[in-house]
């Protein structure tokens, strides 16, 4: 239930003003559902997200239909969507995926990279550098078309094959990022094993290698109930872009371990009582994620939603 003035805002000196939120709830959210939600649904989900006050709503991939079923209609639910207010960013994984995307008037997209050679062989079938390799064209091209390029990269922290995951070895592979042409990366901890002294590490090694911190966006799973101290670690060091998932909605088919991502609106309630601008409807952020669980038919593993969640709580688009 909501109790007025909670949470009680008590600012930090250390933290920035304002915390851009990237939305993955409908890409990374949905993709690993195993019943097939209907594009006509994840369409109103982000048209809901949008009317919550998100700013940037990954939208979808344009990844072969064999790989990830869930996402195979692309094609269909972006020219839904397209003309939201907002930024709606797209995974390509190929120059194929790229083809799809920009027909379709697509202004963002995103790569996937990985910092192991056995996550790049089980998501990709190729090598790091194979993967980079196939990324150049598809950066190269996109930038040549005006678009923005987001670089994730995944098993930053940690890996099920490999386990830890030498910090060096993440550097390598975001500095190669960025010299392709990327505009921003995200920190990927796909398997929710990072702890705040290692996001420090990371953070201040990025740093030393000469990558901005303004480039730099945290994308975290909450599989050991870390994600939010591991986010507050991130904020401290400068980063103002945060990846999370309405509902704590997603995981990863190609990580087993890999459980929901940070909920977003966990994230929003820390962030406002940190007195952190992010322009989200609480309320109404909630009612969406709410609203979304009904039709997956189960309840929302966050616990800001469980939280808040009651018989007064309308749906804002029934209001």
């Amino acid at each position: 239930m909501t109790v007025e003035g909670l949470p009680m805002t008590v600012p930090a000196a250390d933290l920035p003003a304002r915390v851009r939120i990237h939305e993955v709830g409908a890409r990374d959210g949905l993709q690993n559902e195993r019943a097939t939600v209907p594009t006509q649904v994840k369409a109103e989900f982000i048209r809901r997200l949008a009317g919550a006050g998100l700013t940037t709503i990954e939208a979808t991939s344009f990844v072969h239909p064999r790989w990830v079923p869930q996402l195979a209609d692309a094609g269909e639910l972006f020219p839904l969507v397209r003309d939201l207010p907002v930024a709606l960013p797209v995974l390509v994984p190929n120059e194929r995926g790229l083809d799809r995307a920009l027909a379709l008037g697509a202004g963002r997209v995103a790569v996937f990279a990985s910092a192991t050679e056995s996550f790049a062989k089980a998501n990709l079938n190729r090598t790091v550098d194979e993967a980079l390799a196939m990324f150049d064209p598809v950066v190269a091209r996109a930038k040549a078309a005006g678009v923005h390029v987001r670089g994730y990269l995944s098993m930053c922290f940690g890996d099920p094959w490999e386990g830890a995951v030498p910090i060096p070895q993440v550097v390598r592979v975001c500095r190669a990022l960025i010299d392709l042409g990327c505009d921003e990366l995200s920190l990927g901890d796909t398997i929710g094993v990072a702890t705040p002294g290692h996001v420090t590490a990371l953070l201040t090694a990025l740093g030393e290698a000469r990558i901005p911190t303004a480039a730099l966006g945290v994308h975290f799973h909450d599989t050991y109930g870390q994600a939010l101290a591991n986010t507050l670690t991130a904020l401290r060091h400068g980063v103002t872009t945060v990846d999370a998932s309405a509902g704590g909605l997603g995981g990863c088919p190609y990580a087993k371990s890999a459980t929901g991502n940070l909920a977003t609106e966990d994230l929003v309630w820390m962030l406002r009582g940190l007195g952190i601008d992010t322009g989200v409807d609480l309320g109404r952020l909630v009612a969406t994620s709410a609203w979304m669980a009904a039709r997956l038919g189960r309840p929302s593993p966050s616990r800001t939603v469980r939280a808040l969640s009651h018989k007064d709580l309308q749906d804002p688009e029934e209001q």
